[in-house]
Order: structure tokens, then C-alpha cells, then sequence
């Protein structure tokens, strides 16, 4: 008896495989539904950082011991392992065959003093650059991974209160004009994985991954705060010129978005090898706090393609699905799935011209941007306004549908879809 409900079992789970597909049809690969936790004994000698005169005191900058463990690890392969207490310190540099892992209680801190952050080239706001690592950086690493049970604490209200303080004085100030780290970055690496932890009071964007591919975020709980200090630019995660990426199960609330697309900006921002498109990216069995929006194309992005969105609950989502349109940049969104979607936000899709610091680099017209191929269903929510879209001749939007979607709203804005061409809804319901 046993056996047959296994084999039933199996034989479901392998139907519903076989019928997984991204937005153009290609099949979704197994590799998006293996989800196994790291297992720190198959990481490789452990490097224990207590063991090398790294002392657990969250007022002692430790950044040249922790960087030294690391660099040990990195001469033989291992885990830096962080245990029980504090650990403050600047930017950190992981090297290959090096990984992370904190044990329970375990909190790495990062540091409030922007120069122990070293200025480095790097990638920020779609553009390659001079600017200030993250606290973890990782770049041309194969298999790196970051795990365990702690905490990982950006420490950022000092650079939230001087970045407000800056913007009051000057409000045209760009988000780079304030300095601040990331938490983590990664880039030009394969087969990463962020598992297990918390992330909270970063700087500036919690997570950012360039040039990655093969990326899994999963079992994360990742935060920072609206009130009392608002914490500017906090994205959850940033995927920027990414392929095959998988966030699941995690739990995301910041005071920006949670899931934003980047890639590029500018007028010949896709001529640029340093920019690109992201593709293949599953997004699933997430729950959301405050956010801007839970996912969002944009501010920096030149092409996405085959982009799901499924089985999330939002709670004071700002927007469920943002669609940012640059007149300095031509963007192409297309092939995103958002489905079974539930809870409140501010609005189930927006779409509008974007307007906060622009530039055509000296070029007399804007740049046309399109939006095809999406596809919205199953969802039932709350919101202010449903269909938050409007009509510009910035962009194209084409061949949208929406389908058994139910919103309580006091304003359905329905007759907004005008906007977009070819666009179908079936069994869509707003009631006040």
C-alpha cells in the first residue's frame, strides 16, 4: 500500500514537473526544484574565526582578522565559520573556493564608518563604476555559498539619517550621492547560494547579484525599516544582467523593492557589454511586508524575459508588479507570469512613465520602451487601485492578460487597460 501512494506520489510530482514551463514555453529544468539547505560538512575544512584571534565584541573592528581567516580558507578551500556573538567589521572579500556560514546567535555587523569601506570598481544603479563595496563581496566564484542560522546586520541608521539629511538640503541628491554599502554583492559567478539567514538595516541594497548565474535565495528573512528612520534604497534583491535565479520561501519587507530587475541605463545603455538582460528568473512561495512593490522591472533595466511570479502572500505591498519606463532607455519587459497571488497591496500592476532622475545624455528624443506577453491570474487581493496604468507615448504595451482575478477596491481603474494593446481580461471581479 505503502509503495503505491509513493508511486502516485511520484508519479504527480513528475506530471506537474513535466508541465512547469516559463512564460515562452521552454521547459522549467529540475534545477529550479532542488531546494536542499547547505551541509556544513560538505563545505570543506571548517575555519572557525574564534580559532584565529577574531574575538567576539561588537565594539572591536575586526575587518583585517575576519579578512585574514578568509584569505587562509581560500588556500586550501573551506567555510569561514562565524559562532555565537558579534563580529564588527568593513567590507570583506571572499576569494573561490571560500564559503560563509553563521551559526545560530551568530551576527556579523557591519560597520557605520563609511571608510572602512574602500573605495573599488564596481557595479551600482546599472552603471560600472567607482563607488563603495558591500560588506560581503564575492566576484569570479564557482559554488559559493553563504548559510547558517544568524544574522547578517548592515547597521545602517547612521547612513539612512545623513542620506535624509543630505536629501533635505538638496533634493535633487541620487541615491549614490550618499555613501553607503550594500550588504552583499556578487558578481561574474555561478552556482551561489544564500540560504537560511537574516538580513536586515542595510545601508543601501540588501542583496545585489551582477553577472551571476545559477543563483538560489531561499529560507531568507530579509528587513529593514519604514518608521521611525525611513532606510532609503533598501531593495531586498537586485538582479542585474542575471540567468536562472530562484528566491523562494523567503520573507522580504524593506523601504524599496523587494524584487527588483536591473541591467543597464542610459540611450546606448544595450550597446554596452557591461549591461544585459536577465532571463529564466522564478520568484516563488514568498511573503512580503512593506515594500515598494514585490516585483518590479526597473529603474535600471534594458530586458527581461521569462520572469514568474507565484504562489506569494503580500501584506502593505505598495505595488504587487512595477513596470518602470525610462524615456533615456529602451526597455524591453516581456514573457512575465505573475499568478496566485494573495493579500493587500497598494495595487495589483503599475505602469508609468518614470521620472526621477533621467538623462538622454545629450540626445534629442527619448527612447520607445515595450511590455508584452504578460499574463496575471489567480489572484485575489485587496488594494487602493487595480489597474494603476497609464497610457504614454514612452512606451508600447501589448498583449497583457488578466484572468480570474478578484480585488476589493475602491477604485478598479479596469478602463485603464485601454492603455495597452491586444489586452484580455476573463472572470476579472472588483467590488468595493
Amino acid at each position: 500500500m505503502k509503495k503505491a501512494i509513493l508511486f502516485i506520489l511520484l508519479l504527480q510530482f513528475t506530471v506537474l514537473a513535466a508541465q512547469d514551463k516559463f512564460p515562452d514555453g521552454t521547459a522549467v529544468p529540475d534545477w529550479f526544484r532542488k531546494t536542499d539547505a547547505v551541509n556544513l560538512t560538505s563545505l570543506g575544512k571548517q575555519y572557525k574565526v574564534t580559532d584565529y584571534g577574531v574575538g567576539s565584541d561588537s565594539t572591536l573592528l575586526q575587518t583585517q582578522k575576519l579578512q585574514a581567516v578568509i584569505d587562509k580558507a581560500a588556500q586550501d578551500g573551506g567555510v569561514v565559520v562565524l559562532p555565537k556573538g558579534t563580529y564588527l567589521t568593513g567590507a570583506l572579500f571572499f576569494k573561490p573556493r571560500t564559503h560563509l556560514y553563521l551559526e545560530e546567535g551568530a551576527v556579523l555587523k557591519g560597520s557605520d564608518d563609511i571608510s572602512d569601506f574602500p573605495v573599488v570598481m564596481t557595479r551600482i544603479e546599472g552603471e560600472t563604476c567607482k563607488y563603495f563595496p558591500a560588506l560581503i563581496n564575492a566576484d569570479s566564484v564557482d559554488g559559493f555559498t553563504i548559510s547558517g542560522k544568524g544574522t547578517i546586520d548592515g547597521n545602517g541608521l547612521r547612513y539612512w539619517k545623513a542620506f535624509w539629511l543630505r536629501r533635505e538640503w538638496n533634493p535633487k541628491c541620487t541615491n549614490k550621492d550618499e555613501m553607503r554599502p550594500r550588504l552583499i554583492y556578487v558578481s561574474n559567478s555561478k552556482n551561489i547560494q544564500v540560504s537560511g539567514l537574516k538580513l536586515k538595516n542595510s545601508p543601501f541594497w540588501t542583496t545585489h547579484f551582477y553577472k551571476c548565474e545559477y543563483v538560489k535565495l531561499f529560507n531568507l528573512t530579509i528587513t529593514s525599516p519604514k518608521a521611525p528612520v525611513k532606510a532609503p534604497s533598501t531593495d531586498a534583491v537586485d538582479l542585474d544582467v542575471c540567468s536562472n535565479v530562484l528566491i523562494k520561501n523567503c520573507y522580504m519587507s524593506v523601504n524599496d523593492d523587494a524584487v527588483a530587475l536591473k541591467g543597464g541605463k542610459g540611450p546606448q545603455s544595450d550597446k554596452d557589454p557591461n549591461n544585459g538582460e536577465n532571463r529564466n528568473i522564478i520568484i516563488e512561495d514568498n511573503t512580503y511586508g512593506f515594500c515598494h512593490s514585490a516585483l518590479t522591472c526597473g529603474s535600471e533595466s534594458i530586458h527581461n524575459y521569462n520572469i514568474i511570479f507565484r504562489r506569494c502572500t503580500l501584506h502593505e505591498a505598495q505595488k504587487t508588479l512595477h513596470l518602470k519606463m525610462r524615456p533615456d532607455t529602451p526597455q524591453r519587459y516581456e514573457y512575465i507570469t505573475v499568478e496566485d497571488i494573495t493579500g493587500d497591496a497598494g495595487s495589483l500592476v503599475s505602469i508609468k512613465p518614470w521620472t526621477q532622475f533621467f538623462d538622454l545624455k545629450g540626445e534629442k528624443d527619448i527612447k520607445l520602451s515595450y511590455a508584452s506577453t504578460i499574463v496575471m491570474k489567480n489572484i485575489k487581493l485587496q488594494c487602493s487601485t487595480g489597474f494603476d496604468i497609464e497610457k504614454s507615448e514612452q512606451y508600447i504595451l501589448s498583449d497583457f492578460t488578466f484572468q480570474d482575478i478578484e480585488l476589493k477596491s475602491a477604485k478598479g481603474a479596469i478602463e485603464n487597460t485601454a492603455a495597452i494593446k491586444d489586452a484580455v481580461l476573463k472572470n476579472v471581479n472588483v467590488k468595493p
